[in-house]
């Protein structure tokens, strides 16, 4: 089920982020080590990542990410001290859509969901019923799963949630409702925060930078695996904190 990755340290290329390492994210889209039920993640990607004016700016397809050789150009010149980048592996009744590719988008910060809610028709209104008002948040009327997560964060976060918070209150209520995998991640320029429930998920940092992603994308030491059914939230402030659910 899909992979994304979390970046926040010193400002550096969107190609950095998405195309170096031994493991990269655009390696993982056609060679994943640690997916779960897929082969692939082809069916769409994307990044978002934050201007200097703090505002969130993304680049979405609905397409395999070594298929734009367009997009790897730009994303030499492009620079971002914070970053979410995400691949998609559709799941089955859900289009290949860009619509649905993520990042996830609502004011300032970004969303991505690695998973997918088992049985969702049986609970889809349940799950409509938490989102609210979706006419404030556009990303939030993709026809996939995922966004209903999404929808729920954002009104949480309008709610007054944290970053975090708002990810574990999401996991916790859906959850509650179907079986499923719910690995989140968020940002909001300064701070990230990230889910475990039924996947992957490793943290690495260093004085200066600190990753989140769904499997390594370097064979570099320090890289560690968030136990399952955890919180993880982190900025330069606090560090990297991670709680069990």
């Amino acid at each position: 089920m899909c992979r994304h990755l979390g970046y926040l340290g010193p400002a550096r290329t969107l190609s950095s982020l998405l195309y170096d390492g031994e493991h990269s994210m655009e390696q993982q889209s056609y060679a994943p080590r640690m997916t779960q039920g897929n082969l692939l993640n082809a069916d769409g990607f994307g990044i978002g990542w934050y201007e200097d004016d703090g505002g969130a700016r993304r680049f979405r397809r609905a397409q395999p990410i070594w298929t734009d050789v367009s997009f790897r150009e730009i994303a030499g010149v492009v620079r971002a001290g914070c970053a979410v980048a995400a691949l998609r592996s559709a799941t089955s009744g859900f289009p290949v859509d860009e619509s649905c590719a993520q990042p996830f988008r609502a004011g300032t910060r970004l969303f991505s969901h690695n998973g997918k809610v088992e049985g969702f028709a049986g609970v889809e209104s349940e799950l409509r019923e938490l989102a609210g008002d979706l006419a404030e948040v556009p990303d939030a009327r993709a026809p996939v799963d995922s966004a209903l997560l999404f929808a729920h964060a954002a009104r949480l976060w309008r709610d007054g949630a944290s970053l975090g918070d708002g990810l574990a209150e999401v996991v916790r209520s859906v959850s509650a409702l179907a079986p499923g995998r719910y690995n989140l991640l968020a940002a909001d320029g300064t701070a990230l925060a990230a889910t475990t429930w039924g996947d992957s998920l490793f943290v690495r940092t260093t004085p200066e930078v600190i990753w989140l992603a769904s499997e390594p994308i370097t064979e570099e030491a320090g890289w560690e695996p968030v136990p399952d059914r955890s919180l993880v939230t982190a900025d330069f402030a606090s560090g990297v904190r991670i709680d069990p659910f």
